[in-house]
């Protein structure tokens, strides 16, 4: 089981999505979760996720089925491994239960956690990071998500359900 999971912020509250999906080339979700966070904490530099956490956790506990991956619009690790992102927090969070997969537009910082990857025809490319599995498998598998373009197809659609 894979989950993609991301918010968006409105002036007062939080809308965070996770959709579930079973193999890593799924161009379809089957469980699909939206849920408003009336009260989020305010914006903090350099502690994001002290705002992030508690949504995308109220939302990855809602299905059935826990997933095994996660796959979060961010970093796990901000360059290498003594500097935590938003998904190491959440991997510490849900116990290390299951692996996270931090899946970044923008570059951070360089470093030995992060790895860049091209994908369809893009030049520009995506910075993953991860915990609880292997790098060069993290960013074999986000290479394999389905789609033609730079996002793939899910990491898209999550993005659209937590801004509708």
């Amino acid at each position: 089981m894979i989950a993609c999971a991301d918010v968006h912020y409105e002036e007062t509250e939080a809308v965070a999505a996770c959709l579930l999906f079973r193999d890593w080339s799924d161009g379809a979700s089957y469980e699909e979760v939206v849920q408003r966070v009336p009260e989020v904490a305010p914006y903090e530099p350099g502690r994001f996720y002290r705002r992030e956490l508690p949504p995308l956790l109220s939302v990855i506990g809602k299905p059935a089925q826990k997933p095994r991956f996660i796959i979060v619009d961010g970093y796990v690790w901000l360059g290498d491994e003594s500097h935590p992102g938003l998904g190491a927090y959440l991997f510490e969070a849900l116990g290390g239960t299951a692996a996270v997969i931090g899946v970044a537009k923008n570059l951070f910082r360089e470093g030995p956690a992060v790895r860049a990857i091209t994908r369809g025809r893009s030049r520009r490319p995506l910075y993953v990071s991860a915990a609880g599995m292997e790098m060069s498998e993290a960013a074999r598998h986000v290479a394999e998500l389905h789609g033609e373009f730079r996002i793939p197809t899910l990491l898209n659609r999550v993005d659209r359900l937590c801004r509708r």
